[in-house]
């Protein structure tokens, strides 16, 4: 089993890492595949994927959705959360920031399960472990 970061879209034949190789995977099936799935991702997106090598040179592989930091970033448009969480806000994000990306989580395996609430609930607490704040909505003119 192994684990791995690629940017979306495309994969080339030639890994980052010698993991592969290591198990006689068909790279060029997988290339394919892998490519198939991600297909609906803008490109340079953060892709988790954890592959599973069998010994009859077969493979299994799951991807999943860019973690939810990278989502707050984007949708806050920052680079790096605050420094100082919880005393400095470095940007906000709207409470429909929050749910578009739980809906995206949503499809992941290990949240498969689980409510959309309890999922928003897990990215507003990541949210401010990050010093963004979530508001209903972003004033578009601010107040001097």
């Amino acid at each position: 089993m192994g684990r791995d970061s690629n940017p979306a879209p495309g994969v080339s034949d030639h890994p980052p890492h010698s993991s592969g190789r290591h198990h006689r995977l068909n790279l060029m099936a997988f290339c394919k595949d892998f490519n198939a799935r991600i297909q609906k991702y803008k490109p340079d997106t953060p892709m988790a994927v954890t592959i599973t090598a069998y010994k009859d040179n077969t493979f299994d592989f799951t991807v999943k959705s860019p973690s939810v930091t990278w989502y707050l970033k984007k949708a806050a448009r920052i680079e790096l959360g605050s420094g100082r969480p919880g005393h400095i806000v470095a940007s906000s994000v709207t409470l429909k920031h929050i749910y578009e990306i739980a809906k995206v989580k949503q499809s992941d395996p290990y949240c498969q399960y689980m409510s959309l609430e309890s999922i928003c609930k897990s990215i507003i607490g990541t949210a401010n472990t990050m010093g963004i704040q979530v508001v209903k909505e972003l004033d578009r003119f601010p107040k001097f």
